[in-house]
């Protein structure tokens, strides 16, 4: 299976080189989805791509998916959107959950918790058998540096460490994209919106069984 990944559009996603593929998953922050219309045209936007299967979870800009998660599933027809829930494909069982860490004081706080043990819960309810997770926050000391600092959270290192996923898509800190495999563990920092207006274009990836 030919798997491409994105996230961080924030509204930019017209923009976005999609190369085709058998999946398409998306790890958050289309926008800063305070509206319906976001939404929907985010899901117009997915309707024009080939891609026969396509994942969706939210992000810390995507309010709406946040406040009305119901709505937000009825307005993304086009994909199957994951909050802390999982979906088998072709035999490849995919867990998508949207929390991370609250960031900073200016930052957008949807799916925003704070460390310890709410936010460990979160975690805890991956399931032991996932092929493939789908987190907007990296897990902490992967591709999460932002000036200066580690932005990722450690709950999700340690659970990571636990299940050993085949790939863990994550977005968020935008200073990071690629690939690094770390034990059993391929990790895939996917955010697309770089400094100066720069629009990276999504990974590619294949997941062999």
């Amino acid at each position: 299976m030919k798997i491409v990944a994105f996230s961080d559009t924030h509204m930019l996603h017209q923009r976005v080189d999609i190369p085709d593929g058998d999946l398409l998953i998306f790890a958050g922050d289309m926008s800063v989805c305070r509206t319906v219309q976001d939404v929907a045209g985010f899901n117009n936007f997915l309707k024009s791509l080939p891609h026969p299967h396509k994942i969706v979870i939210g992000g810390n800009h995507d309010h709406l998916l946040a406040s009305s998660p119901e709505l937000g599933q009825e307005l993304l027809q086009d994909a199957i959107y994951l909050q802390d829930s999982s979906v088998m494909l072709k035999g490849i069982k995919i867990y998508g959950s949207p929390w991370q860490p609250t960031f900073n004081t200016r930052a957008c706080d949807a799916f925003a918790l704070p460390r310890g043990n709410v936010m460990r819960n979160k975690w805890d309810r991956i399931p032991d058998d996932t092929d493939i997770l789908i987190t907007h926050s990296p897990p902490c000391g992967i591709m999460d540096e932002d000036g200066g600092v580690s932005h990722g959270c450690t709950d999700l290192l340690h659970r990571v460490q636990q299940i050993q996923p085949r790939f863990h898509i994550f977005g968020h800190i935008h200073n990071h994209n690629g690939m690094q495999t770390i034990g059993k563990t391929c990790f895939i920092n996917c955010n697309v919106k770089a400094k100066k207006g720069i629009v990276r274009p999504a990974l590619a990836f294949d997941y062999y069984s």
